[in-house]
């Protein structure tokens, strides 16, 4: 999930919710949201392996 802060970057988050914190994990912060969606491809790519 692909969210824009407030300073005009967009942070990548885990779909699932940390059951320890109840929030979703940071998975990076990009200046662009095609940075984002990328890297959100090569993470589902690398997950599809294992």
């Amino acid at each position: 999930m692909i969210r824009k802060l407030a300073d005009g970057k967009y942070r990548l988050y885990s779909r699932k919710i940390n059951p320890k914190t109840g929030k979703r994990r940071n998975l990076g912060t990009f200046t662009t949201r095609a940075a984002a969606v990328k890297h959100e491809r090569e993470i589902q790519y690398f997950k599809s392996l294992g």
